[in-house]
């Protein structure tokens, strides 16, 4: 099953040009989501205001070496590592869930354009890493849902209780475990329940990409832009208008010490 492209199966019941129709509109969709949620909450506009304050208050100018060393650090070390989660159970579910879905959509994208014609023979790491990004997404995303999530580990809601927010990690996570069950149903021909699972699959994926204005996906776009300019506030002094950092170490008594930290 892990060597099988089900893409390159599915030609047998659409064309290929269908699928790659499909990709095209799911990333359409995406970016009418996104422009839609940037007129909406103005977050653009919000960003370039609060640049220019920023730059109004900078107590130093940075050079352009300074500026592309901050912007790679950021980028190696809070947007590819999630360093400011710390070490704990949360940061690497968000890793397994990052890293498995962007192995799961690259492997995606390039089986459908490339490997779902009658000639082509798909290489087998394509395969492999779909199944493992999807299976990647399912680990990360499950413990987060079940045991991470802030209001039902610190606020003691129920696992099922599902809000707006939660819209785009329940897709996200639904659409690999359809995906991991039609492949695995088609592997071994059954035929109607692999058929029911792509449907399964489909629809999750308008839900995910056709929901980015009311889920978290923008969400994604926005958080690296506000990591960096956060990063080059503080190196030029404007630190976004806040004061400096305590020179004084932090005094939390001993209550701390009763119970590990986890009301967000």
């Amino acid at each position: 099953m892990f060597l099988n492209n089900p893409f390159f199966e599915l030609t047998t019941l659409l064309p290929s040009i269908s699928m790659q129709i499909f990709v095209f509109f799911m990333l359409i969709l995406v970016i009418l989501g996104t422009l839609l949620d940037i007129i909406h909450k103005q977050n653009v506009k919000y960003f370039f205001q609060n640049a220019k304050k920023a730059k109004e208050q900078a107590k130093r100018t940075l050079s352009s070496k300074e500026k592309i060393s901050i912007i790679t650090k950021t980028v190696a070390n809070e947007i590819l590592t999630t360093s400011e989660l710390g070490i704990g159970k949360r940061r690497f579910a968000h890793l397994l869930g990052m890293y498995g879905t962007l192995l799961f959509w690259i492997s995606s994208v390039i089986m459908v354009f490339f490997y779902t014609n009658n000639l082509s023979i798909t290489p087998s790491i394509y395969p492999i890493l779909w199944h493992l990004g999807a299976i990647m997404t399912c680990l990360g995303g499950y413990w987060f849902w079940f045991f991470l999530r802030v209001d039902v580990l610190a606020e003691a809601n129920p696992w099922y209780r599902i809000v707006q927010a939660d819209l785009f990690v329940l897709s996200l996570v639904l659409n690999s475990t359809f995906a991991l069950l039609w492949s695995f149903f088609q592997f071994y021909e059954f035929i109607i329940i692999s058929s029911f699972f792509l449907i399964l699959f489909i629809i999750s994926n308008l839900v995910l990409f056709g929901g980015v204005y009311w889920s978290k996906f923008a969400h994604m776009f926005y958080k690296p832009g506000a990591a960096i300019q956060k990063k080059l506030a503080e190196a030029d002094g404007s630190r976004d208008n806040l004061p400096e950092p305590a020179d004084k170490p932090k005094k939390f008594g001993l209550g701390i010490k009763r119970e590990s930290p986890k009301h967000y």
